[in-house]
């Protein structure tokens, strides 16, 4: 059968290639207690330990026991589409109108109707080099072509103002960036984001900024949304990392209220309406008892990081910029090898440790990189520093 030509620009997705790998060594006698192995600890997955706040789970059950699962708008239950708007307010000042919101099966759902309805073939879309593979593979998809940056731990990670302004060109569509960013939990400053925006403004291109992780800030200079420099801007969001919820494929759209009418044609005909029973659910999120579960564990989170990023360092692996969002740290291993992806599959097989290699998230040096994810619980973090301790 004949394939169409867009699939030979999308790439497979690693992560989940080495998850696939570390579940058959879990399955073999390396981890297997009885013939003295030990269990795999997965640091490897974007995936919060912690599932749906209770009263999100319950509202759940509520919403089948009271046979409130039909179709709902395309754009979200406007009950949810306010309470957005309201935690907008709440937690950044922003007063953000239910209208310019629309919910979408997931972020990835967000992701994909925006490169429809924006990029087509010959358009350039500029993003960061390391991003997230699929944001990349979501331009490809719509015919136009990724334009990778190299950004290294001088410039936290991010575009500046100044590199986006060098590589524009008459072909450029606009921007693509994540602020936090996987894999590097790093985000833009807010001078340079201004700058950034005010740039693409003037070369009438659109920014597009991947806020998923946004909840998940641990520092107050870098916790502010892109939504505050203009109407213009498009914020990406999501119910998985903050908010726990992460099979349940829930996100949302902030959109210039333009764009909101064409966007939601484009969820009729591909989506229909995002999940009922997610949506209806979620209302609890905003709930004051689930809102402070979440602060517990952003808390929890930030505790985490900071052992992490110390005890790896004291290992001679360098995490050069710390993580200010999100919950990964981005670890240099070139003192041990220069093939990252090598070397994730020895630590599995060696110390039993799942670790994501540099190679998904671009071109600039993968082979440098491995990523952490710290999302998982505190004694698994220790046991995996002792067992890498002790390889090296």
């Amino acid at each position: 059968m004949k394939l169409a030509r867009r699939l030979d620009g999308i790439e497979p997705f690693y992560v989940m290639e080495v998850a696939k790998a570390a579940d058959e060594i879990a399955r073999s006698p390396l981890c297997d207690p009885a013939r003295g192995g030990r269990p795999m600890i997965y640091l490897n997955i974007g995936e919060p330990e912690w599932g749906a706040a209770p009263l999100v789970e319950q509202a759940a059950r509520n919403c089948i026991a009271n046979a409130q699962t039909r179709y709902t708008h395309a754009a979200g239950l406007p009950a949810l589409r306010e309470a957005i708007s309201r935690w907008y307010v709440q937690h950044f000042g922003l007063a953000i109108a239910p209208d310019r919101i629309v919910v979408t099966a997931g972020a990835s759902a967000a992701l994909q109707l925006m490169c429809l309805a924006l990029f087509e073939r010959g358009d350039r879309v500029l993003m960061p080099d390391p991003s997230y593979p699929c944001n990349r593979h979501f331009v490809a998809a719509a015919d136009a072509e990724p334009v990778l940056l190299p950004c290294g731990p001088e410039q936290r990670f991010q575009p500046t103002a100044a590199q986006l302004t060098q590589a524009w060109d008459a072909g450029t569509a606009g921007v693509l960036l994540a602020s936090p960013s996987n894999p590097t939990g790093t985000s833009i400053a807010a001078e340079e984001l201004r700058a950034i925006a005010q740039a693409v403004r003037e070369r009438k291109g659109v920014t597009i900024v991947d806020e998923i992780y946004l909840g998940l800030s641990y520092d107050e200079r870098y916790g502010g949304s892109a939504l505050a420099l203009g109407e213009d801007i498009i914020s990406v969001n999501s119910f998985s990392k903050y908010f726990g919820m992460t099979g349940w494929r829930l996100g949302w759209l902030v959109l210039p209220p333009g764009l909101v009418a064409p966007v939601e044609k484009l969820a009729q005909n591909l989506f229909i309406c995002p999940s009922t029973l997610a949506q209806h659910a979620a209302l609890a999120c905003f709930e004051p008892e689930s809102l402070a579960e979440y602060e517990r564990r952003r808390a929890a989170l930030k505790e985490r990081r900071n052992y992490i990023v110390q005890a790896l360092r004291e290992l001679g692996l360098p995490v050069p910029v710390m993580p200010d969002g999100a919950f990964y740290a981005w670890i240099d291993v070139s003192k041990f090898s220069d093939n990252s992806w090598d070397y994730a599959f020895e630590l599995m097989q060696r110390a039993q440790i799942a670790l994501t290699p540099g190679r998904d998230f671009g071109h600039a040096e993968p082979g440098r990189w491995l990523r952490l994810s710290f999302s998982g619980s505190m004694s698994d973090m220790r046991e995996a520093v002792s067992r890498w301790k002790q390889c090296l």
